[in-house]
């Protein structure tokens, strides 16, 4: 699996396969959100797996553990490559999805799941102050990621800044998949913990996800070029 994922951050089809062919990204694994899945549906899944891409399908779903297991299902048989849930669904939600992926899986293709811990647009102020959980952002997000491990996933999204410590306690061959991935000229935007490729590496990030700093930038191609050169630097 290729670790180095652009977020197709587009409301239309229309326009993300514009993208995708100006900029000559044939094959590059693919981050497709609720904005582009809502409004095209599974065909948008299946256009681009067929032309080469692996998929992360990011629909962050949180639910009772039967339905999303019946989702799950039905998101397994679009031979996705890695699909997300909220780990703050608990542990039978996610037992339930990993369940409802294995039994719709074709084959041996059997999907990737993770958990998100703590959304990248968080600071802890938020954390504490609006959610009220009374921890620090880093022992909160390793502990769902320990709870998520536990209940079968594959690994988690986390901030690159919570990465290192979760290899640790869940082990090297758990997934720490980091959004928030910025070139150094970029902007933060409505990010907070935001790190450039190479802190990424360096912090031993499994994948990274890469949109804004490149789909926004003035020549995509050439941004994402500098992406894999600083992530790839020191192989």
């Amino acid at each position: 699996m290729k670790n180095v994922y652009l977020a197709l951050d587009f409301p239309t089809g229309e326009t993300a396969k514009k993208f995708i062919q100006t900029n000559d990204f044939h094959g590059v694994p693919l981050k497709i959100g609720m904005e582009l899945f809502y409004h095209e549906g599974p065909a948008i899944v299946e256009h681009f797996k067929s032309n080469g891409h692996q998929i992360f399908l990011d629909l962050k779903l949180h639910d009772i553990p039967n339905t999303v297991k019946r989702a799950m299902k039905n998101l397994a048989g679009l031979e996705i490559d890695i699909v997300n849930v909220h780990a703050t669904g608990g542990q039978a939600m996610i037992a339930s999805a990993k369940e409802g992926l294995l039994s719709g899986a074709k084959g041996s293709h059997q999907p990737a799941l993770i958990a998100v811990t703590v959304l990248t647009s968080f600071a802890e102020k938020v954390l504490q102050k609006q959610l009220k959980i009374d921890d620090s952002l880093q022992n909160y997000a390793t502990h769902l990621a320990k709870l998520s491990k536990q209940s079968g996933a594959d690994g988690v999204v986390c901030s690159v800044h919570e990465s290192r410590m979760i290899k640790r306690i869940c082990g090297p061959n758990f997934l720490t998949v980091t959004p928030g991935i910025r070139l150094q000229e970029s902007t933060a935007d409505d990010q907070q913990r935001i790190a450039t490729p190479a802190f990424a590496k360096q912090h031993e990030s499994s994948m990274i996800v890469v949109g804004r700093t490149v789909t926004q930038a003035n020549d995509p191609r050439l941004a994402y070029e500098q992406v894999i050169k600083e992530w790839t630097l020191n192989e």
